[in-house]
């Protein structure tokens, strides 16, 4: 299943009957799904179904969908007022002995308000549910383009945090194989760092009781740990962005344990080297977890 980014667009323009529309969809960053419809005064029914369709494309994202209507010119028909003809009709043979008794002409029935109305042809039950459909089928094709952008960057970013993992790997080898942390290394460095101490210290001290501080403090400092999480975590990391679909949350839980890791590194570092390449490593986590924000 393919990454997606959370910012996509689409627009789809169509007509169905006398009406023309446009579906507008945007998408941006979210901590969940959020999707809000802008429909026009009447479609308010399309609300429900439109809702779901994006909810089973999208996890995650502020998505806003707005659909324009507009209608083109409508039928003009004539409707009778049945009663009001009745009315007159029965009132004309009722005064048959007393007025003309030819028959009415019809420019004189539509002189007499309330025979005839002209009105604009509504759209019937079976146009409606024509409509709806239509606008429906729409928004799901709208909503699979904006899926397919979302899917380009998608791509685009994972290439950018397989690249970060990458370099977050590279660090922390070089930390891993770094001299500072070779047992002849570590040996001296604690031979001469208590060799200093035993120089300008009293016959008190116990050179044997000063040893084994030394060693439990090395132990303390060791970053064995540490390094084992770092590729722990990378892994996972890796396997995430290979796997694709809705990872983004992971992928940011991935992104703290990344810096907790790299936090400890530099707190216990006892080397230069190994200092400078715990700072690089939490600038590169830094820019990791800023691109993950973009994830769904």
């Amino acid at each position: 299943m393919a990454l997606q980014s959370m910012t996509g667009f689409a627009r789809l323009d169509g007509q169905t009957g006398r009406h023309q529309w446009a579906w507008e969809l945007r998408s941006v960053n979210g901590k969940g799904l959020d999707v809000r419809l802008r429909l026009p005064q009447g479609f308010e029914r399309l609300e429900a179904e439109a809702r779901r369709i994006l909810s089973v494309r999208f996890s995650r994202g502020n998505i806003q969908a707005t659909l324009s209507l507009q209608s083109g010119e409508s039928k003009v028909e004539a409707v009778v007022n049945q009663a009001a003809l009745d009315a007159v009709m029965a009132l004309k043979n009722q005064l048959a002995a007393v007025i003309d008794p030819a028959p009415i002409r019809f420019d004189t029935l539509l002189g007499i308000r309330g025979i005839i109305d002209f009105k604009d042809s509504a759209d019937g039950q079976d146009d409606m549910a024509a409509l709806d459909a239509g606008l429906l089928q729409a928004v799901e094709r709208a909503s699979a383009a904006m899926a397919a952008m979302r899917e380009a960057e998608g791509a685009a970013l994972a290439a950018v945090l397989l690249a970060q993992v990458g370099a977050i790997e590279k660090l922390t080898l070089m930390v891993e194989t770094d001299p500072s942390r070779t047992a002849d290394q570590i040996r001296a460095r604690l031979e001469a760092q208590v060799a200093t101490l035993m120089e300008g210290a009293s016959g008190t001290l116990d050179r044997d009781r000063l040893h084994q501080e030394v060693a439990i403090l090395a132990t303390k400092a060791d970053v064995r740990e540490e390094i084992d999480r770092l590729k722990s975590h990378i892994a996972a990391a890796r396997d995430l962005l290979q796997k694709g679909g809705p990872v983004g949350r992971k992928l940011d839980f991935l992104a703290q344990e990344f810096n907790r890791e790299s936090n400890t590194i530099c707190s216990k570092s006892n080397s230069a080297a190994v200092t400078a390449a715990g700072i690089e490593l939490k600038v590169v986590i830094d820019q990791f977890r800023e691109q993950v924000q973009n994830l769904e």
